[in-house]
């Protein structure tokens, strides 16, 4: 009996040490990895305890490094942009596969060069540690310019669901003159308001105790202010996992003050569809967001 628990528990460290050690699967391979800084070198900590790990979706948990992901705009069709892709996860997990690599490939295919960001998580209150990698990942793009093939006038930035409350919440809180030039958000976690919200998002963001004042204070409908950068929402109507009306309230921002924005609300396709094969208006969403970006300066 003594010898089997032994093989037991040899076999379950060996299995368990497999799971650790699995590395993230990167669709056809980004061009440049970059392990930028981690909670001992970047300004803050989100004082993760745990091991980061990986499960079979590609999902990130208890991430405590910053990496960038970067894939290169195809030369022949270069468009001198460059857009952070930051995925969701509702501040929980980082689906870094489907709303970030996936997402990354396209862009490259259309001379566009995108950098997937994964991002350390705030680990219920650490709201300042996302918002400083997203800021970072702007910066190296601007000081990489050159080598990156882009115009340092033409970094925007890419999120989905509570990676397009990151976008949103980089567009806002970043000093006007490092801000994104422009941002692309996907079915975004915007307010807190209670019945509006994705609660998840909130929770991890700021801690389950939370007060009014800092719900409302980081309701991105509520920053919103000239100096916002030009904003393209795409949401579908029957979304259940964040109500709707979160990309409505910023969309009614950002006109109040002037700023360019286009919203897109489909009629179907639910949550999560960025990257996802089989969304059926994957096509048309694709297209709007290219003649969108044309339209920029």
């Amino acid at each position: 009996m003594k010898r089997m628990i032994y093989t037991l528990l040899v076999m379950l460290f060996a299995a368990t040490s497999a799971s650790a050690q699995k590395t993230i699967d990167v669709p056809n391979g980004a061009d440049v990895v970059v392990k930028h800084w981690d909670n001992r070198t970047a300004p803050h900590s989100n004082e993760e305890q745990k091991d980061e790990s990986l499960n079979e979706k590609n999902y990130l948990y208890n991430t405590s490094e910053t990496v960038f992901y970067i894939y290169k705009g195809k030369k022949s069709k270069s468009t001198g942009r460059c857009i952070v892709v930051i995925p969701g996860g509702g501040y929980r997990a980082v689906c870094i596969s489907k709303e970030g690599f996936n997402i990354a490939e396209w862009l490259r295919e259309e001379g566009i060069t995108a950098i997937v960001l994964k991002y350390r998580l705030p680990n219920y209150g650490h709201k300042e540690v996302p918002l400083e990698d997203a800021q970072a990942a702007l910066r190296y793009a601007r000081e990489h310019a050159a080598e990156l093939n882009i115009d340092p006038t033409k970094v925007g930035i890419m999120g989905s669901s509570a990676g397009g409350h990151l976008a949103a919440y980089t567009s806002n809180f970043t000093p006007d003159a490092e801000k994104p030039n422009f941002a692309v958000l996907f079915y975004p976690v915007i307010t807190g308001t209670t019945w509006q919200t994705h609660m998840g998002t909130f929770n991890h963001l700021l801690g389950k105790e939370r007060t009014p004042e800092q719900t409302a204070y980081y309701s991105l409908e509520n920053r919103v202010s000239a100096a916002t950068p030009p904003t393209l929402l795409m949401l579908s109507d029957d979304d259940r996992g964040v109500p709707p009306i979160n990309s409505i309230r910023y969309y009614e921002a950002l006109k109040n003050y002037g700023v360019k924005a286009t919203m897109y609300l489909f009629p179907s396709g639910g949550h999560g569809w960025a990257g996802r094969e089989g969304f059926e208006y994957e096509k048309e969403y694709k297209h709007l967001l290219l003649d969108w970006l044309a339209t920029l300066k």
